[in-house]
């Protein structure tokens, strides 16, 4: 694409973070897949993993003020649980998508054909590599702002009492990632009648994800699902 065509559409996705570029630099590599660099050899220019490993830590910090501010009476486990909802890779490439922000990735040609526009973990990579442009070029308010605007809504869809149900983001992110549902065998059932303690384990094709206890199958199931997405989201 020309320069002309560059900046304007870097003008549009500007527009959607709230925050526009002085060095126009950080933003272009913050969007610079790996592969890309590994193609072309550019010297003038890096991959966005540095940045991503920033952004990861100001999108942290940012959506901990959110939350506290959004559920004062909450507990730190809930606040914790429910930063893990909207920051896990599904969460953040849902984000991205709602940015078309596949279109402006610099990817290699194999990336490319690989599907890489598409693929929930590049471009979780890259909005958070986005949001550690955003912080070095305008600082901590300018990065704030900017998360503050991408992810109010969903932050306002948490409900107050609790987090997103966990089996429910499994199904989605096993689905996306595995082509596979979660299968819930009950593992054992212990104690009297009315204290009874419930061991579930999840199972995704022909692999066992996780296992956990609770007071109730929904209780156990729900415990076992929180363990295994962050397994699944990290593979």
């Amino acid at each position: 694409m020309t320069s002309t065509e560059q900046s304007s559409q870097y003008a549009l996705l500007e527009e959607q973070l709230g925050h526009f570029f002085m060095n126009r630099s950080l933003c272009e590599s913050a969007l610079t897949h790996k592969s890309w660099m590994n193609e072309t050899h550019q010297k003038d220019r890096s991959d966005n993993e540095r940045l991503e490993f920033l952004g990861d830590a100001v999108l942290s910090l940012v959506t901990s003020d959110l939350l506290m501010r959004r559920f004062p009476d909450q507990s730190e486990g809930e606040l914790s649980k429910a930063r893990a909802a909207i920051v896990n890779e599904l969460g953040l490439a849902l984000v991205a998508e709602q940015l078309a922000l596949g279109q402006w990735i610099f990817l290699g040609k194999g990336e490319e054909q690989a599907g890489g526009r598409q693929k929930r973990s590049l471009l979780s990579n890259a909005l958070e590599a986005l949001l550690g442009a955003v912080y070095l070029d305008g600082g901590f308010d300018a990065a704030y702002r900017a998360i503050k605007n991408l992810f109010a809504n969903a932050i306002e869809e948490l409900p107050h009492s609790s987090v997103r149900d966990f089996k429910s983001r499994l199904q989605e992110l096993a689905q996306a990632k595995l082509q596979l549902a979660p299968i819930y065998v009950v593992l054992s059932e212990q104690g009297p009648d009315h204290a009874k303690i419930f061991e579930v384990a999840i199972r995704i094709g022909d692999r066992e994800y996780a296992k956990a206890s609770g007071r109730s199958k929904k209780e156990a199931q729900q415990n076992a699902a929180e363990v295994a997405l962050s397994i699944v989201a990290a593979g």
